[in-house]
């Protein structure tokens, strides 16, 4: 049989292994024999293979002047895996295949008689429980009884009588089990790689490789390799060298490494081993001799591979090294562990050195770890004792004493104890709770309720849906699925990036937003196309967009100004008034409030572009619930019980959300409409004396269905525009726009598109209205829906680019047909979603919006969906 085209070859002349054909291992080893380091060579056989193994053992046996089987001179090989990623499953590596009785003599004359017959126990061992499928227990034992008897701590420490006495008791073991262990190396070799293929399609593999998301079917590689024996003169050994940090990515060379030891024995406990460099046994304050102690020039050797690798891979490795009689072999490169931050760190390295261009540096970053580094993240290794698991709505950690209601979290902040805010569910009243807190829980929602929603505007980490948590608000309990209690005061951590709730205090590490992490948001802002914006309703939050590079504000939402204290009063008072003279009364206190609230905003990120929604949400939201409620806000406006009784119900609606809501407030009450507007002008005046930069307001009217709806209100809004000219002897420009948040706005983009400046997909409600879901409420079922394969994702967390998508590039395709330059943005939460800024990069929008933290994410998304927009081009 001759041998194919598709075997890849390492260290040897032929093809080299590709990743796609001959698994990651294979191709990464090639590199490394590519980039000139010393690799024992091999070759690479595909996946269901059909070649014969004599000509392809022959070229090992030429390239390392030995020979497969020989009394003199003897050649051993291993057998690895090499999976398309990693290796992903359960075939452990067989190692010294080729030892016989026969060649034993020989190959003690290279290694020494007692590490000869240590190799060949291993490879007994390896056999039974690589090829048979015996018990590796058993072999074990066999070996502690062997110590035991000869009073050896370890098998380097037998004599060569009591070794055969071990290697007797495993081959019974393997005759014990109906086999005979072969004294042929090439039927050692053919029965390993036939093992080693079974193993793989196994059923313990395939689910192993399925629970780490992988593909149960994923073909198998196998590289048969000359052994670098790393038992024999010394220095010999076997070690694992990191050549970056796992948590920072900065260079460092660290490992672990074990005199006469073959394969990943430096881990496996059997002995103690050294550490690679002196600065590393010096920092952990050791005593035994340090590699670098021992053998300095194989440790600048393994530096210097490092270095060599990673330019040649494009990424940070790590290696396992064999050292053969002072000889240093790399036997595999792995692509190297590393956190989020870590990632930034390795990429922007690898781009300034040259290794790689900034395009795949980019691209090399997942962008949704970015929001990570923006807020203390619990550290991986501490311990956690998790009580409950939730959505991770928020990310981030803390940790916190808990408290129950809003007011409890303003007065443990006042105390100086920001606490963790556990509620059953979030509504607006509750914002300046969730201000006060540290963390926020809540036992219903998805990720895109209020607490969701306001949690990632705000920057605290956040756990929504906790639904093995029972939230017990008489008694003020919080009950877990084991019977635990935790009443107010315990002491919680919440991790909003993985959703765990965990009882007491957990270590966290800090976060870091400069260096490699600024440099590769520079860079992405050279490749990107989309503008990226910030939804924020405070000047505060504009801020700290500003400074994580948000172009201007895509979304104010002005309805949660009124929910601050000193102002829900004068709201409510608002909405109890019988008559328009009633409500402008109120609406005048509330002016000058919504006034220095757009100053600060405009102020905070002077000369951009502003848009700010007129008020949305139903007037019910701003009222209370519940009797007593309702009897102290009746005294604190001086008004009988029984007319707040009479006008919340009268506000009260079946479905709300679909009710007398955005616009339809407009053209109910216009009087509301005008002083926003009002406000809007007057404040962008005052912010553009003082910053000397013109302020361009656009104002928004929310939940247009009807081109009437646009022109009822921009005439409001105009009036408004003109007496404020009259008064003020000045006037800013401002536009106005609408949010296409309903599926006949979608349909009617293209006449809408006449009416106004912009339009804003906001596809928080435009999901919601599709689906005939509640965004509040689905997040009950969505868990499983999403694992039955009912839908792929959560669709108010990633877009459906299908059905939603669908009716968003109908509308684009008719505004683009009316007003092909009327700017187009997405300002709902999937604005901040990187799988969804991919599709708004391909539809051609001009920008979309997220909240404050999500505005790198968003930046590096899109300049990852420019790119490969490029590159499919």
């Amino acid at each position: 049989m001759t041998v194919s085209d598709d075997i890849g070859w390492i260290g040897l002349d032929g093809p080299a292994p590709r990743a796609e054909v001959h698994g990651e291992k294979a191709a990464l080893l090639a590199s490394a024999a590519g980039a000139g380091l010393v690799v024992p060579p091999a070759f690479v056989l595909p996946p269901e293979h059909e070649d014969d193994l004599d000509p392809l053992v022959e070229q090992l046996e030429t390239a390392s002047g030995l020979g497969f089987g020989a009394e003199s001179g003897p050649l051993l090989l291993s057998v690895r895996p090499s999976a398309p990623i990693g290796a992903g499953g359960m075939a452990p590596a067989i190692l010294n295949i080729g030892t016989t009785r026969t060649i034993l003599p020989a190959l003690g004359h290279i290694t020494g008689e007692r590490e000869a017959l240590h190799l060949y126990r291993r490879l007994i061992q390896s056999y039974g429980t690589g090829v048979l499928g015996l018990d590796d227990e058993e072999f074990e034992y066999a070996l502690h009884d062997v110590l035991r008897l000869a009073g050896a701590k370890d098998e380097t420490a037998l004599e060569t009588g009591h070794l055969n006495g071990a290697i007797d008791t495993c081959l019974a073991l393997i005759e014990e089990a109906g086999e005979a262990f072969p004294e042929d190396p090439l039927t050692q070799l053919k029965t390993a790689l036939a093992a080693m293929g079974t193993a793989w399609t196994g059923p313990r593999a395939q689910a192993r490789r399925l629970a780490m998301g992988l593909e149960g079917d994923m073909p198998l590689a196998l590289i048969v390799q000359v052994m670098a024996l790393g038992i024999g003169p010394v220095p010999s050994g076997a070690g694992l060298a990191s050549l970056r940090d796992e948590m920072t990515g900065q260079t460092g060379l660290t490992g672990r490494y074990l005199p006469q030891a073959q394969g990943e024995d430096a881990l496996m406990g059997l002995r103690t081993p050294h550490v690679l460099t002196a600065q590393e046994r010096a920092d952990m304050g050791l005593h035994e001799p340090s590699l670098e102690d021992d053998a300095p020039d194989t440790v600048a050797a393994l530096a210097d591979a490092g270095t060599r690798l990673e330019a040649a891979v494009g990424d940070a490795v790590g290696l396992e090294f064999t050292l053969a009689a002072g000889t240093l072999n790399i036997l595999e490169v792995k692509r190297a562990k590393r956190s989020a931050r870590a990632a930034v760190q390795i990429a922007v390295d690898l781009a300034e050195s040259g290794a790689i261009s900034r395009e795949e540096a980019l691209l090399k970053i997942d962008p949704q770890h970015l929001e990570e580094q923006l807020h203390p993240a619990i550290d991986p290794d501490a311990p956690r004792d998790r009580v409950g698991r939730g959505l991770p709505a928020s990310p981030g950690g803390a940790s916190g004493p808990l408290v129950f209601s809003p007011d409890d979290a303003e007065a443990a902040a006042q105390r100086g104890e920001p606490a963790i805010l556990a509620l059953i569910e979030t509504s607006p009243e509750d914002i300046r709770g969730m201000h006060a807190a540290k963390g926020v829980l809540t036992v219903r929602g998805g990720m895109t309720s209020h607490a969701a929603v306001v949690a990632r505007g705000l920057g605290k980490p956040c756990i929504v849906g906790a639904r093995d948590l029972t939230l017990d608000t008489e008694t003020g309990e919080l009950s877990t699925a084991d019977n635990r209690r935790l009443s107010e005061g315990d002491i919680v951590t919440v991790d909003g990036t993985t959703g765990d709730v965990i009882a007491g205090e957990v270590a966290m590490i800090q976060p870091e937003a400069t260096g490699a992490f600024a440099t590769l948001l520079e860079w992405a802002d050279e490749m990107r196309r989309l503008g990226v914006r910030v939804n924020a309703d405070t000047g505060e939050d504009v801020a700290t967009a500003a400074e994580f590079g948000a172009e201007g504000i895509g979304l104010c939402r002005t309805e949660h100004m009124f929910f601050q204290q000193g102002r829900i009063s004068a709201m409510r008072e608002m909405i109890l008034a019988g008559t328009e003279a009633e409500r402008r009364a109120a609406l005048d206190k509330l002016l000058p409030m919504q006034r220095s609230d757009f100053v600060q905003l405009f102020e905070a990120m002077p000369g951009r572009p502003a848009t700010v929604r007129l008020l949305d949400p139903p007037l019910h939201e701003f009222l209370p619930h519940g009797e007593a409620e309702l009897r102290q806000m009746a005294a604190t406006l001086d008004m009988p019980v029984a007319k707040v009784a009479a006008r919340a119900a009268e506000l009260a609606e079946f479905n709300p959300m679909l009710g007398n809501r955005g616009c339809r407030i407009g053209i109910a009450y216009p009087e509301i409409y005008e002083m926003q507007a009002r406000a809007i002008f007057e404040a962008a005046i005052e912010a553009g004396r003082t910053t000397g930069k013109p302020v361009r307001p656009e104002i928004m009217i929310p939940l247009v269905s009807a081109v009437r709806e646009i022109e009822i209100l921009a005439d409001v809004i105009s009036r408004t525009a003109e007496a404020v000219r009259n008064g003020n002897g000045s006037m800013v420009e401002y536009t106005i726009g609408v949010m296409i948040e309903t599926p006949r706005a979608c349909l009617q983009a293209g006449e809408i598109s006449r009416a106004c400046g912009f339009l804003s997909f906001g596809t928080n409600d435009l999901t919601q209205m599709l689906y005939g879901l509640s965004r509040d409420d689905a997040g009950r079922f969505m868990p499983e829906y999403v694992a039955q394969g009912v839908y792929a994702h959560d669709p108010f967390h990633s877009l459906d680019t299908d059905g939603v998508g669908e009716i968003i590039e109908i509308a684009i395709a008719r505004v683009r047909e009316h007003a092909p330059d009327v700017p187009l943005g997405l300002c709902g939460e999937h604005g901040g979603d990187p799988a969804s800024i991919e599709f708004c990069e391909r539809i051609g929008l001009d920008y979309v919006s997220c909240s404050p933290f999500r505005v790198p994410v968003a930046r590096l998304a899109a300049a990852q969906a420019a790119i490969r927009s490029t590159l499919s081009a």
